[in-house]
C-alpha cells in the first residue's frame, strides 16, 4: 500500500460488532475489551485500541515500543480520506515542514501474521510494510502502522475483490512453483527467449493441471456473511486483506479516525498541520 514506506485479517460476534464499532469517545457505555489495550492520544481526542492475541508477534512488539516511549510525539505522517491514517515513523518526531517521511523504523521487521478472520474493517489497526518487489515474504514494518477509515462496499464489489484475490493467489503459487523447480524454470526461460507464446501457455496449463489440488486450496477465499455485512455497513479497505497484517482494532474513539482522515494534506499526503500522537498501554 504504502507509498512513502514503499509499502507500505477477528471477526467478532454481532453483539461484539455493535459494541465495538459503533462506539466513540462520546458513548455513554464503556466498551469492555478482553486483552491488551493501548491508548493513542491526539489533539483530536483519544482512541483505545484492542491488540489481537491471534497476532502475538505484532501485539508484543507494539506493547514493547509503547512501553519504551518509542511512539511519543510522532506524527500521523500520511493521511488519505476514505482510506487510512498512517504513523510510526521515528523520523517524524520533530520533523521539519515539508520533510519527506515514511522510511523510518526501529531497524527490524516482523514476520507476517495473516488470518482470514482479521479483516480491514473501519478501525482496524494494521502494519505497514515495503512492497512485494523488495519484500516477497510481506514482512511488516517494525513500527509503522495504519488505522483504517475506508468506505462501504456492495456485494458485487466484494465478489470482484474475492475473484481478484483468488486469481492473485493462483498466480503467486505458480510463480513460486516455477522458481523452486529448476527444470521448469529453464524451460520457461527458453520459451520466453524464443517468444513462444503458445508454448508458454501450454506449460502454464500443465503446471495448473498437475498442481490443481494445491492451487484450489490457496485460491478459494470467500468472505463470510458477517464479514460482508461489516464491509457493507461499517466499511473498510477489503482490497488490503491477505496482504497486510491486521493486529488490532479501535474499540473506542472511532470518530477520531474521521477527524484525522479529513485534515488538509500536502505533498505525499502529509497533513499540512502536524497531527502528533503518543501511545501508552492501559493494561
Amino acid at each position: 500500500m504504502f507509498r512513502n514506506y514503499k509499502f507500505i485479517i477477528i471477526v467478532l460476534s454481532l453483539l461484539s460488532l455493535n459494541s465495538c464499532f459503533l462506539k466513540s469517545t462520546s458513548d455513554k457505555k464503556d466498551v469492555k475489551a478482553k486483552g491488551r489495550v493501548a491508548l493513542i492520544s491526539t489533539k483530536y481526542g483519544d482512541m483505545e485500541v484492542l491488540l489481537y492475541d491471534k497476532t502475538p508477534q505484532h501485539r508484543d512488539n507494539f506493547i514493547k515500543l509503547a512501553n519504551q516511549g518509542f511512539y511519543d510525539s510522532l506524527l500521523f505522517h500520511r493521511v488519505i480520506s476514505n482510506f487510512m491514517i498512517q504513523g510510526g515513523d521515528p523520523t517524524s518526531k520533530n520533523a521539519t515542514k515539508g520533510q519527506m517521511l515514511g522510511n523510518g523504523g526501529p531497524g527490524y521487521t516482523i514476520p507476517a501474521e495473516f488470518d482470514t478472520s482479521l479483516i480491514h474493517k473501519k478501525g482496524a489497526l494494521a502494519a505497514a510494510r515495503e512492497g512485494d518487489n523488495v519484500n516477497p515474504e510481506q514482512r511488516s514494518s517494525g513500527s509503522q502502522f495504519y488505522i483504517v477509515q475506508g468506505q462501504t462496499f456492495t456485494d458485487s464489489q466484494l465478489a470482484q475483490l474475492e475473484q481478484r484475490r483468488n486469481s492473485q493467489a493462483k498466480q503467486n503459487y505458480i510463480r513460486k512453483f516455477i522458481s523452486k523447480t529448476p527444470s521448469i524454470k529453464h524451460k520457461l526461460d527458453s520459451l520466453q527467449k524464443s517468444r513462444d507464446r503458445e508454448g508458454i501457455s501450454k506449460l502454464i496449463s500443465e503446471i495448473e493441471k498437475s498442481n490443481k489440488t494445491k492451487i484450489d486450496s490457496v485460491s478459494n477465499f470467500k468472505y463470510s456473511a458477517q464479514q460482508r455485512k461489516i464491509y457493507k455497513t461499517i466499511g473498510g479497505t477489503p482490497h488490503l486483506d491477505g496482504a497486510y497484517t491486521v493486529f488490532g482494532e479501535v474499540i473506542k474513539g472511532v470518530d477520531i479516525i474521521d477527524s484525522i482522515a479529513n485534515v488538509k494534506t500536502g505533498k505525499a499526503n502529509r497533513p499540512i498541520d502536524d497531527v502528533v500522537f503518543s501511545i501508552k498501554m492501559l493494561n
